[in-house]
């Protein structure tokens, strides 16, 4: 059952291929590039990538307008290309998840003009025409006209973006035709995007749209038929109570990102306050015991505060993004963490946050060095810079004379002076930090399949989190604070050993341990010696 739930303990790495390297010199990024690069990843400790859209598309909204499912965007490589890239990575352990976006596709696909009837149309514009946008200030409407059609056309997002009709059973048919086609060249499972406006019957007039969470299981249904251990990681910023659907009672979702979390992650870091984070863990607690959440400090949209309250999302506007051209769509941030943090312990504490919650953690492409932002660049594009590997021009990511996004070139975030170069020659650097947290994580299996509770700490500045399985404890400490802090554990054990440096310390006569956090410190401890964690218990 374990090797199953592979998912449980993995360390997922979200990239692109077009910004992460170019090997044949032309300004784009290839999965030839990505192939070499495996080994750099295989470092790192990376057991699972996710590749965002590298399928043909015009490339309006960085490929999630796709104009064919089956195939490799030539700029990115040949069919082969991707065939070797999988065989390399395989031959590595590490596995491959990729977008399913089948929300939408591009206007430019063939099925918009030749299947009529596998997307949502209605002969006259709808009451609700500019209602549900998804990019205020970008998006004007849902509801297009065609020409050539004469009807109007749904889209959830952008107007080249046509809906799917989720409910034509020969959509829902060829959605299962592309997840075969892609676990038959070795996926190992899917991000699925948007997945709320995938189930839905797009609204019309003052209706609540009416979601079909069956859908969802006949796509599981069909992954697990095809490929055991293939998983579902869905996209769904929804609230807690919102939640449970969507892992169908362990027959949805296998995975799902934990968009309440992280947004109250980063009011807690901007107050300094972890009890928002707090109280978000345990609202979004309950799961069924196959599932998962996924956690993550950034992604590769926009930093999405649209469910805080509106005072506290302006107090991380504040603190993180206090510039109008920082912010996006009135509730995002398109900044990268090293900037926003502008501290290297405060931007530490955060990465160790995310690691040692309960869940799988999943990190962004440059984040391991600290790269930070292009705000020359338009809405999201600001965070979708090159992959900075060197101080060679453009960052060592290609050696053409233009390339396909403006690398960070001013500043002290600019690749000259943040690359992965110079930092794998530093034991002190960000990458070699990360690696080392990696490996940790990687260490304590009972982060991802153990009981947790929150331990009280006396303190609300810092946040402990116990975990047990199999006879085992470990303990992850954080203090969010920019003054020190201490926190008294009351654990029912005599002795914490730090994973972390050479530390122990004991309980007092109370049974109590008293933790000294230096500003933004954390701490990870195994409850006894380390060395009898070897001897875990085989079930329980």
């Amino acid at each position: 059952m374990i090797g199953d739930l592979w998912y449980k303990n993995a360390i997922v790495y979200s990239l692109d291929v077009e910004t992460y390297l170019d090997a044949n010199g032309d300004g784009i990024g290839d999965f030839e590039g990505l192939t070499r690069r495996l080994d750099y990843l295989e470092g790192l400790g990376v057991t699972a990538v996710w590749l965002t859209p590298f399928q043909p598309s015009p490339r309006r909204d960085d490929g999630y307008d796709i104009a064919d499912f089956y195939g490799v965007d030539r700029r990115f490589g040949s069919g082969g290309d991707f065939v070797e890239f999988m065989r390399e990575a395989d031959s590595r352990g590490i596995r491959v998840l990729m977008d399913l976006v089948v929300n939408h596709t591009s206007n430019e696909h063939p099925w918009f003009q030749e299947r009529h009837n596998w997307y949502v149309w209605s002969k006259r514009r709808p009451a609700n025409w500019r209602s549900g946008v998804v990019f205020p200030g970008v998006q004007k409407s849902t509801w297009t006209y065609d020409k050539r059609a004469r009807e109007y056309y749904f889209h959830r997002f952008y107007d080249f973006q046509p809906d799917l009709d989720m409910d034509n059973p020969r959509v829902r048919e060829e959605v299962r035709r592309i997840m075969g086609f892609w676990l038959q060249l070795g996926v190992a499972g899917f991000r699925m995007d948007a997945v709320p406006f995938v189930l839905e019957k797009p609204p019309r007039g003052k209706a609540k749209p009416q979601i079909h969470f069956e859908y969802l299981e006949q796509f599981r249904e069909f992954l697990q038929w095809r490929v055991g251990d293939a998983v579902l990681l869905g996209e769904a910023n929804v609230m807690p109570q919102e939640t449970q659907p969507y892992f169908g009672g362990g027959h949805g979702l296998h995975m799902m990102f934990n968009f309440w979390v992280n947004q109250h992650l980063w009011l807690a870091l901007a107050t300094g306050d972890a009890q928002p984070l707090a109280r978000a863990l345990r609202a979004t607690r309950k799961l069924p015991p196959t599932a998962q959440w996924a956690h993550f400090l950034r992604n590769n949209d926009e930093l999405d505060l649209g469910r805080l309250a509106s005072a506290d999302r302006r107090q991380v506007f504040a603190t993180f993004a206090p510039e109008e051209s920082m912010q996006l769509y009135g509730r995002g941030i398109r900044r990268r963490p090293a900037p926003m943090m502008g501290d290297a312990k405060r931007l530490r504490l955060a990465y160790s946050l995310v690691l040692s919650l309960p869940g799988t953690p999943v990190l962004r492409y440059g984040d391991e060095i600290g790269m930070g932002e292009n705000l020359r660049l338009k809405e999201r594009n600001a965070i979708r810079t090159p992959m900075q590997w060197s101080d060679e021009p453009h960052g060592g990511f290609s050696t053409a004379a233009t390339v396909v996004r403006t690398p960070v070139e001013r500043g002290p975030y600019a690749y000259q002076h943040v690359n992965v170069e110079e930092q794998r020659r530093d034991p002190t650097s960000l990458l070699q930090w990360t690696a080392r947290m990696i490996r940790l994580r990687k260490q304590c299996p009972e982060i991802g399949w153990g009981d947790w509770r929150i331990v009280p700490t006396g303190s609300r500045a810092v946040l402990a989190i116990e975990y047990r399985w199999r006879g085992s404890m470990i303990i992850c400490v954080h203090n969010l604070a920019d003054e020190p802090r201490e926190a008294k554990l009351d654990l029912g054990v005599d002795m914490l050993a730090n994973l972390v440096d050479a530390e122990q310390i004991d309980a007092d006569r109370g049974g109590v341990h008293n933790v000294v956090l230096e500003p933004y410190g954390y701490r990870w401890f195994r409850a006894g010696a380390v060395t009898p964690a070897l001897a875990r218990d085989v079930a329980g």
